[in-house]
């Protein structure tokens, strides 16, 4: 360990940021008087604080000149560490505002696949729109994995699907769940594909096609196996079990393949003539999209207007 003399330590005790301001505005106007008039001090009070200064530094900082004062060597020297401090004291106000302010920070996310494609993205470009310097950082996964981590701290928040009161994922973490919005689940294709089931298929006629379905220990996968045992049916037994948008949009543009996906997931890529919607009459109720926080922590600034912009993008998104 480092060991600094005691009379460094006692000098950087006793300097004041109120002094150094001082003496950094005798430098820039060359005159007690004209520091003094801006700062709204008496000339006596600036002079006395010089004087403090050149005690405390055992030594001259000015000499006086036809036109005012001018640093002595020692004054320029204290003059340039000056200026650096002054600097780094500003930009830390600057970034301890954008802190407090929520335009600063750092915010980890972890999301479901119901938010990942349309919800998370938007609120996200919102968010960045408003406060760029916030970093973001996205971490996606099923609830089993992500609230276990949302309550070490290793997640500041999760965005996706609700769990369902009666699971015990619901109630296993000291977490607090706000709802959003209400989302149905839609059964969608390729738009290149023909799925040869007529025009108005039902999940009959769609059970032997080749699906993607949620994994198993995702919350959703209940519900798709729900779906096929209230139709009298089992699942398919050609099946990918995925969680990942990307990968499911891809499965489902390179061949004739069946997927659930949340409305607001899945609509996006409807418009932009990607899927198909197979409108099935067996289809359930996706069920509640919103955000997870800790019970026992206060969220940060900026993950508060992070949350301010997931309802924004939420209300806009079911208003569509």
């Amino acid at each position: 360990m480092h060991q600094y003399p005691l009379s460094k330590i006692g000098l950087s005790r006793n300097l004041k940021l109120s002094q150094l301001l001082i003496f950094d505005r005798v430098v820039e106007t060359g005159s007690i008087l004209h520091a003094a008039n801006e700062m709204g001090l008496t000339q006596p009070a600036v002079t006395k604080v010089i004087q403090e200064l050149e005690s405390n530094l055992d030594g001259g900082l000015f000499a006086r000149s036809s036109r005012g004062v001018v640093p002595t060597d020692l004054g320029r020297v204290l003059g340039r560490r000056v200026k650096s401090l002054l600097a780094e004291f500003r930009q830390m106000a600057d970034e301890l505002d954008r802190f407090r302010f929520g335009t600063a920070g750092h915010i980890v996310v972890g999301t479901l696949i119901s938010a990942s494609a349309h919800l998370l993205p938007m609120a996200i470009t919102r968010l960045k729109a408003r406060a760029p310097d916030v970093l973001v950082t996205v971490r996606e996964g099923p609830t089993a994995q992500l609230f276990p981590s949302l309550a070490t701290g290793e997640l500041d928040i999760v965005v996706g699907r609700l769990p369902e009161v009666e699971l015990p994922l619901s109630d296993a973490f000291p977490l607090t769940h706000h709802a959003l919005f209400e989302d149905s689940l839609l059964i969608v294709a390729g738009s290149r594909h023909v799925l040869g089931c007529g025009s108005a298929p039902s999940l009959h006629d769609l059970a032997a096609m080749p699906w993607i379905v949620p994994t198993v220990e995702s919350p959703l996968r209940h519900v798709v196996e729900r779906m096929f045992r209230h139709a009298g049916l089992a699942l398919p037994t050609d099946l990918v079990e995925s969680l990942s948008v990307l990968t499911n949009l891809g499965l489902l543009l390179e061949a004739p393949r069946i997927a659930v996906m949340p409305r607001v997931a899945a609509t996006q890529f409807v418009q932009a003539g990607l899927l198909q919607v197979l409108d099935i009459p067996e289809t359930e109720s996706f069920g509640t999209v919103g955000f997870s926080v800790r019970s026992n922590k206060e969220m940060s600034p900026a993950c508060e207007a992070f949350v301010e912009c997931l309802r924004e993008v939420a209300s806009a998104s079911t208003e569509v």
